[in-house]
């Protein structure tokens, strides 16, 4: 398919339409608490997001990143939500930052299974390339996970005969050069009321104990006598060398 790809710091105009863009997203991954430290400053980090236009001009993908200061080497256990504290958190101290991570890759559904995923990734990390970072590291969702019994670890790392991951989105990152490194067990983390709960899935919520919720990737943890669920979700970490 044959499309544009922009840094939204060079086409301003098209901030709108990013909002406009139809998701791919189940609806409760909308209300994680942390999410609004990146969105709801979104063009502060105008350099990190990436636009893909089809010949209409129609925004059809689009792909968002973050730099932050990293301690060390090693990735954090809280993921998603980490790398977008630890943006946060690197522009309120006025820090350099010296890592760049991966948020999301979206395309939107009606041009789902053209390859744009793999172009909007390597466009990601040229674009980490271009900012002088030596890798970008994603905190993956995996999205062939199927069963929220199974821990994150062995999926994570289940191959086929070829050697490849058997979870297509991490078959993605690899193909392209990236290595897992290790899982994230609390990368998201979403807490909220029944009602809250119910009216994101259709669900009744209405017993204590773990729920599986439609495209969830772990149980969903409801406790009636409290009045609320929380949803803790496992990401697995990949490192892209940008050389």
């Amino acid at each position: 398919m044959d499309v544009t790809i922009s840094v939204l710091a060079d086409r301003p105009d098209l901030v709108e339409a990013f909002w406009a863009m139809d998701s791919p997203w189940p609806e409760f991954m909308a209300h994680d608490p942390i999410s609004n430290l990146f969105y709801g400053v979104l063009e502060q980090y105008a350099d990190y997001v990436l636009l893909a236009q089809d010949h209409t001009g129609e925004v059809v993908a689009q792909a968002c990143s973050v730099p932050f200061h990293l301690d060390g080497d090693e990735l954090p256990d809280d993921g998603w939500d980490g790398a977008v504290r630890r943006a946060a958190a690197t522009r309120m101290r006025g820090q350099q930052p010296n890592a760049v991570s991966a948020l999301e890759v979206a395309i939107r559904p009606d041009h789902q299974g053209a390859g744009l995923s793999s172009r909007m990734l390597i466009a990601l990390r040229d674009n980490a390339a271009r900012l002088g970072y030596a890798e970008l590291v994603a905190p993956v969702r995996p999205n062939g996970k199927a069963d929220v019994d199974e821990p994150m670890a062995g999926y994570a790392f289940r191959t086929r005969e070829d050697g490849l991951p058997v979870d297509p989105w991490l078959r993605v990152h690899v193909r392209i050069g990236g290595r897992i490194d290790k899982v994230a067990p609390r990368s998201m983390v979403i807490p909220s009321t029944l009602e809250e709960w119910r009216r994101w899935t259709g669900l009744p919520f209405d017993r204590t104990g773990p729920v599986a919720v439609p495209k969830a990737l772990a149980p969903v943890h409801c406790d009636v006598e409290h009045g609320i669920a929380v949803y803790t979700e496992p990401n697995v970490w990949v490192r892209h060398p940008t050389a």
